[in-house]
């Protein structure tokens, strides 16, 4: 499945590659979509790498291939005008109106749903097709999270991390690499690279990504308790901090490890 954000830029990068061969910087897809930090592209093209619509070409810069539609996309894409079908390669796709007065991407006359169904099997001629059980996603990395005491959030992505696509479930993920030393008992080290699914909520006894206070991140287990949160480390020589509900926002929880010997 996609969403609608995913949709309009699969929509945006298709549209662009078929009219000037050149992927779209994401300063520009961040401006078509309406988002406020390149941040948001990162996790979306993440998205669509994962499922994957769209392939990262190696060794060059704003390079994006996109792989498949889906379907309903593929039902409702217009033929180019007869000017720009000229300028265009002959086997280049069909282009799809990407952009309205408004600077988002434009929606497919038909198009209502917020999540897309899709199909997950390559379409394209010549399309890679990898074992699932050996393909690696690469999931991009945030920055730190502190396992310690809570340090400001970082959003925005510094380089990216492979790990294998059959150790993930549904969902967007991406890396943080742990700070400190309040979840050694739960397996987890200083200098860990964590792997979160994004979600906005998560059962109680989760290790979870919490945003408290809107200013600072940690990585700790949640507990809830009498209307409270409580964020508990691994560690007894950490305290265990309690919060009232509004002050805590679940970002993430934990699915895997990445660690270097």
């Amino acid at each position: 499945m996609l969403t609608k954000k995913q949709y309009e830029l699969l929509l945006f990068i298709r549209d662009r590659l078929g009219n000037t061969g050149v992927s779209p910087s994401f300063d520009e897809m961040k401006d078509a979509l309406g988002l406020r930090s390149k941040s948001g592209i990162h996790r979306l093209i993440s998205g669509l790498e994962e499922r994957g619509f769209i392939r990262r070409l190696a060794h060059r810069a704003r390079a994006l291939e996109v792989v498949k539609l889906p379907e309903n996309a593929i039902a409702h894409a217009s033929t180019p005008a007869p000017a720009a079908q000229a300028s265009m390669p002959a086997n280049a796709p069909l282009s799809v109106p990407a952009a309205n007065g408004s600077g988002a991407a434009a929606t497919p006359a038909g198009f209502a749903p917020n999540v897309i169904r899709g199909n997950f099997q390559p379409s394209l001629p010549g399309a890679a097709v990898i074992a699932e059980n050996t393909q690696s996603v690469r999931l991009p990395l945030l920055g730190k999270i502190a396992a310690g005491a809570p340090i400001e959030a970082i959003s925005n992505p510094t380089t990216s991390v492979d790990y294998p696509a059959s150790l993930l479930g549904r969902g967007e993920h991406f890396a943080l690499t742990v700070d400190g030393d309040s979840m050694i008992e739960a397996g987890i080290f200083d200098g860990d690279t964590a792997i979160i699914q994004r979600c906005d909520t998560a059962d109680s006894g989760m290790i979870v990504v919490a945003l408290v206070d809107q200013s600072e991140v940690t990585l700790k287990r949640l507990r809830r308790k009498a209307g409270s949160i409580a964020l508990e480390p691994a560690n007894p020589k950490h305290e265990t901090r309690i919060f009232g509900p509004d002050r805590v926002r679940v970002q993430g929880k934990l699915v895997g490890l990445i660690r270097k010997y």
